[in-house]
């Protein structure tokens, strides 16, 4: 993201040499795009747009996502796809093309992938066609504040499903979205009848957590009535606050940590979320919460590594199957030894008997001391 001289404004999609930094053959590429719907063409326009979520690399192409610098209109809702080995633009699509705003924020999460090439993601407060066409999408292709599946091909995209709240304009107009947090897809799980269910997971400013059946066609699309349609709904029992986060899932637990709220586990039970949450963290996460993730010897052993915003960063780790036992935590080292920076949607990343966290000037490093 850059600006010129003269006033003009750029994104870039890079490739980099991982062992030396050097831009490969073809990069950077100019983001530039179209997209046309009916007698409706929208163009894109780089100042108005910055790429917040992670990239998705998924069968040779590189999916980019568009959120908006804050709420400063106008901006509409973008997915835009490069080969990976060319950087040459394959496919781009508008999602809200008759409308307005629909970014795509996630809190830094990026677009999840199945086995068929479709590609799901959480889009923010925007255009939604409360009028349906026959076959139960929006009118005009609005999808703002949806949960969104997206069928993709070498050279294109469509949506192929989605799901949003039967409030989903009062949820809107009053900045309540859904976009706000990320998405994640869920192992296979089976029910007491030996059914196979294959599920996504999201949840935003309202608190609610949303699970979707990825099977064809069945995420629920819109009703103005309620939401009888989706697979669950949690919008009591669940979480204490809005979710600017992303859940982590491990050995059939579900793990979220909301904004004014403690880390939370949600046993899965015949396919089915169980709620209250089988246990929580004695601490409390402020603003924005928390991103867990998991570190396991198999299915033995787990530990949820969170980072915890307390006027500056602090590393936690608990007993991924009981919240309530905390196993570390960075403040414990005398003066200030292990302290760092705090930047929002940290997500601890574990490797090697390691954990890295990124702060606002580097990254920092904990491991075993030599004994």
């Amino acid at each position: 993201m850059s600006k010129d001289s003269n006033g003009n404004y750029y994104q870039r999609l890079h490739a980099l040499d991982l062992t030396t930094g050097a831009e490969l053959s073809g990069s950077p590429t100019t983001v530039q795009a179209t997209f046309t719907i009916g007698s409706t063409t929208t163009t894109f326009s780089p100042m108005q747009y910055k790429e917040r979520a992670a990239l998705l690399l998924l069968n040779g192409n590189i999916y980019t996502t568009w959120a908006s610098h804050c709420d400063d209109g106008p901006y509409q809702g973008w997915v835009i796809a490069y080969n990976e080995s060319t950087l040459q633009q394959t496919s781009a699509l508008d999602l809200t093309p008759n409308g307005f705003n629909g970014a795509i924020w996630m809190a830094g999460d990026g677009p999840a992938a199945d086995s068929s090439g479709n590609i799901y993601f959480l889009m923010g407060n925007g255009t939604f066609d409360d009028t349906l066409n026959t076959s139960g999408f929006p009118e005009k292709g609005d999808y703002g504040n949806g949960f969104v599946k997206v069928a993709t091909t070498a050279t294109s995209m469509s949506v192929s499903d989605y799901f949003t709240m039967y409030n989903t304009d009062s949820e809107s107009n009053g900045d309540v979205d859904l976009g706000s947090g990320g998405e994640i897809l869920l192992p296979d799980l089976q029910d007491a009848q030996q059914n196979t269910w294959q599920l996504g997971v999201g949840a935003g400013k309202d608190g609610r957590i949303y699970i979707v059946n990825r099977a064809s066609g069945m995420m629920g699309k819109f009703n103005t009535s309620n939401d009888s349609a989706i697979y669950q709904e949690i919008d009591t029992n669940g979480l204490a606050g809005g979710v600017f986060s992303t859940p982590a899932y491990f050995d059939g637990t579900l793990y979220y940590a909301a904004v004014n709220d403690s880390l939370r586990a949600f046993t899965f039970t015949n396919a089915k979320l169980v709620t209250p949450s089988s246990s929580q963290s004695a601490e409390g996460y402020g603003y924005p919460g928390a991103t867990p993730s998991i570190s396991a010897n198999g299915t033995s052993n787990g530990i949820v590594w969170v980072i915890r915003n307390n006027n500056g960063g602090e590393l936690h780790a608990y007993d991924a199957t009981n919240l309530s036992k905390e196993l570390y935590n960075s403040t414990q080292a005398a003066a200030g030894r292990d302290s760092f920076s705090d930047n929002k949607y940290i997500t601890p990343m574990i490797a090697n008997g390691k954990v890295y966290v990124a702060t606002p000037t580097g990254v920092t490093i904990f491991g075993l001391l030599a004994q």
